[in-house]
């Protein structure tokens, strides 16, 4: 397939955003890959890398790789572009890198050599690449590894697609719970009966892992899902959407309801003791809570403001339930999107990349690699869409930003 034939990168996009991978947590499957990569070809550096509208993001990385940096600097940007290989055997004596960042800084990267993650429609991902700090040749033999490790992430991809239930807790996974989820919410706007959100992270739990291993560890989850489910009706809907966050779905269930239930879950989980042979260990979790109320909103903003108070619950000192409330001057529901954008300003000079995650009538929310140099005013373009409309910033979060169009 020849740079004519490529899909456009709206379809690229479209095509990432249904694996629903991207900002997950490391998970040890991709790391034995890139772990086999690196130590099969000898090199510090490994990634799986994934592409979106404005950066490279690494689910999986081994050796002093970022977890993130601009697309326009990521050589996997260029593997992307075709369907082959892409082998760079000095990076300083090559034109289209020696004076990239990542070569003259921090990776140091001189030997590149990725593979583009392509679906079975032809869509490339990202890459899975290894990285050397020194040049460095790779002959056939270590090129047909790599293929067949970039076979190895997309089949677990594809797995993931179609999996529904997490295979550790039992409960859904988190594409299982996003399809009964979205049916749920369906069904409460077309019969207008409330309906509710809950997201549970579990306080600290990475000292948990350090201190006692992850065998202890997923026997926390285990007994976390336990208490919640002790206390869930067979119509609610419950699922693992990262490493140690719960999202649960709660039909005809209104914001009151959804908070009793909260610290119902709060209060059983803080009992549940863990019985080790030395020691006795107790966890906590803290809640974030968001309601429909009549409102048009899809799962994503729903998830969103529920994760929204889930942070001021961890703020206000963990073990505790916060209810999502608007900020002054909120805009108005939007829907999840994947879209490469521009933010465009001083008068058309100056022009970030960025990824549109959501879009409404009225609002938009867009991640940037960057804060920096970025004004409170500015323009907006979504090139695929022939989309372009002023905006004004009305909240920040990291590297994310909600905007309302004037």
């Amino acid at each position: 397939m020849n740079a004519h034939t490529r899909p456009p990168e709206d379809a690229r996009l479209a095509a990432l955003d249904s694996y629903d991978v991207l900002d997950t947590p490391t998970e040890l499957i991709f790391d034995r890959i890139t772990r086999i990569a690196s130590n099969a070809l000898d090199v510090p550096m490994a990634s799986v890398s994934l592409i979106d509208g404005h950066r490279q993001w690494l689910k999986s990385r081994q050796g002093s790789l970022g977890q993130q940096t601009c697309r326009d600097e990521a050589f996997c940007h260029v593997t992307i572009q075709q369907h082959e290989p892409l082998v760079v055997e000095d990076a300083a004596a090559d034109p289209r890198f020696k004076d990239n960042p990542l070569v003259l800084g921090a990776p140091h990267i001189r030997f590149y050599a990725g593979v583009p993650l392509c679906t079975r429609d032809g869509h490339n991902l990202g890459a899975l690449c290894v990285i050397d700090t020194k040049p460095r040749r790779i002959d056939a033999r270590q090129i047909a590894l790599l293929k067949d490790l970039t076979e190895m992430v997309m089949s677990e991809f594809e797995a993931r697609k179609l999996a529904r239930t997490d295979g550790l807790t039992g409960v859904l996974t988190r594409r299982g719970f996003r399809d009964e989820a979205e049916r749920a919410l369906a069904l409460s706007a077309r019969h207008s009966h409330p309906l509710s959100c809950i997201v549970l992270d579990l306080d600290h739990f990475k000292a948990v892992n350090d201190t006692h291993g992850h065998a202890i560890g997923d026997r926390v989850l285990v007994e976390a899902v336990k208490a919640c489910r002790e206390r869930l009706r067979t119509s609610d809907i419950l699922g693992r959407i990262g490493g140690e966050e719960f999202a649960i779905v709660l039909p005809h269930t209104d914001e009151a309801d959804a908070v009793g239930l909260a610290d119902q879950m709060r209060a059983a989980l803080r009992q549940r003791l863990i019985v080790l042979p030395t020691e006795t260990i107790s966890v906590s979790a803290s809640f974030g809570i968001a309601s429909r109320k009549g409102a048009d909103i899809d799962l994503d903003e729903l998830l969103r403001r529920a994760d929204l108070a889930l942070y001021a619950a961890k703020d206000a000192g963990r073990n505790t339930c916060v209810a999502w409330k608007p900020p002054p001057g909120a805009a108005g529901g939007m829907r999840r999107v994947l879209k490469a954008g521009q933010i465009v300003f001083n008068s058309g000079r100056s022009v970030v990349d960025c990824t549109v995650r959501a879009l409404g009538d009225d609002a938009a929310r867009i991640d940037v690699a960057s804060t920096a140099g970025i004004p409170h005013k500015f323009k907006l373009a979504i090139a695929g869409d022939g989309f372009s409309r002023g905006c004004t910033i009305t909240g920040r979060q990291n590297l994310s930003f909600e905007v309302a169009f004037v």
